[in-house]
C-alpha cells in the first residue's frame, strides 16, 4: 500500500477525532487528573483514542497503534503514534489551543504526519519526501535570520515543573535577550507553527512520541531543523530544540550552556 493511502487514513482519523472535539466542547465532560492537579485527562481524549484506532484498524489490521491513552497494541513494522487530544488542559478549559497529531513511522522512519486542530480547521500535513502543507498549500519555515527582535518563540513547562525548574532558567536567558517567548500548550501545533514560520523556534523537555512524531516530520518537511538542547541527534524524552534552521546555531548557544 501506498504512504499516500497512509496519509489519507490519517487524515480520516484526524478528522474524525476532530469532530469529537469540537461535539464535546460544547457538552459537559468528565475531567480527571493523571499525576497531579494540572495532568489532566478527560472523557474526550479517550474517545478520540478509541476512534483514532479504529479507523487505523480497519484500514491497516496488521498495523501497530502507540496512543497516549491506551499504549501500543502490538509489534510491526508499521507504528502509528497517536496523540488524540494534545493540548488537553487547555480543552479542559476552554482555551481554543488543542489538536489531534497522528504520525506513522515505518521501520522507525517517520513517514507520515498529520496534525488537525479543528479550533481553525487547520490540518498540517506531511509525507517523507514530499514537503509540508497547511490545508493544502505548501508551507516554509521563516526567513528570519538573526536571534533578535521580532523573532518568535515558543516553549513548553512539564506537568512537576514545581520540581523540575530546569527550563525556568533557559526561558529567563531567553526574555533577558528582549525575545518575546509564547507558551501555548499544545506541543504538535508549536511544531507545526515553527513549519509554517509563525514561529522561529521551539524548545521543550521531555516530550513523548505521541507529542513529537507528526510534527517532527512536518517540520523537517518545511525546511527546519531539530537536534537536542544541548545540540547532538533528537531521541523522544530528550530535551528538544527546533527552529527555522537561521537561528538554530545561536539558540544552541543561548539554551545547551
Amino acid at each position: 500500500m501506498s504512504e499516500t493511502a497512509f496519509l489519507e487514513t490519517a487524515v480520516r482519523a484526524a478528522k474524525a477525532a476532530g469532530a469529537l472535539h469540537l461535539y464535546y466542547r460544547e457538552q459537559e465532560f468528565e475531567v480527571s487528573s493523571k499525576t497531579n492537579f494540572s495532568d489532566l485527562v478527560t472523557f474526550v481524549d479517550g474517545e478520540a483514542e478509541r476512534v483514532i484506532r479504529e479507523v487505523i484498524g480497519q484500514a491497516h489490521p496488521d498495523h501497530a497503534v502507540l496512543g497516549e491513552e491506551g499504549g501500543q497494541d502490538r509489534e510491526s513494522r508499521f507504528l502509528w503514534i497517536v496523540d488524540p487530544l494534545d493540548g488537553t488542559v487547555n480543552y479542559a478549559h476552554g482555551f481554543p489551543v488543542s489538536c489531534v497529531s497522528i504520525g506513522l513511522e515505518v521501520d522507525g522512519v517517520r513517514t507520515v504526519g498529520v496534525v488537525f486542530d479543528p479550533n481553525r480547521d487547520e490540518l498540517f500535513t506531511a509525507l517523507r519526501g514530499g514537503g509540508a502543507y497547511l490545508n493544502g498549500a505548501r508551507i516554509r519555515v521563516s526567513k528570519t535570520a538573526e536571534l533578535l527582535a521580532p523573532a518568535l518563540l515558543s516553549t513548553g513547562f512539564p506537568y512537576d515543573v514545581a520540581r523540575d525548574r530546569r527550563n525556568l532558567e533557559k526561558l529567563e536567558r531567553v526574555l533577558a535577550l528582549g525575545l518575546p517567548v509564547r507558551r501555548p500548550g499544545a506541543a504538535a501545533l508549536d511544531l507545526c507553527y515553527t513549519a509554517c514560520g509563525r514561529l522561529d523556534g521551539y524548545w521543550e523537555y521531555g516530550l513523548k512520541p505521541w507529542d513529537a512524531a507528526a510534527g517532527l516530520l512536518i517540520l523537517e518537511e518545511a525546511g527546519g531543523r531539530y537536534s537536542r538542547l544541548e545540540g547532538g541527534e533528537y531521541a523522544y524524552g530528550d530535551a528538544l530544540l527546533c527552529s527555522n534552521g537561521h537561528l538554530h546555531t545561536a539558540l544552541l548557544e543561548v539554551l545547551s550552556a
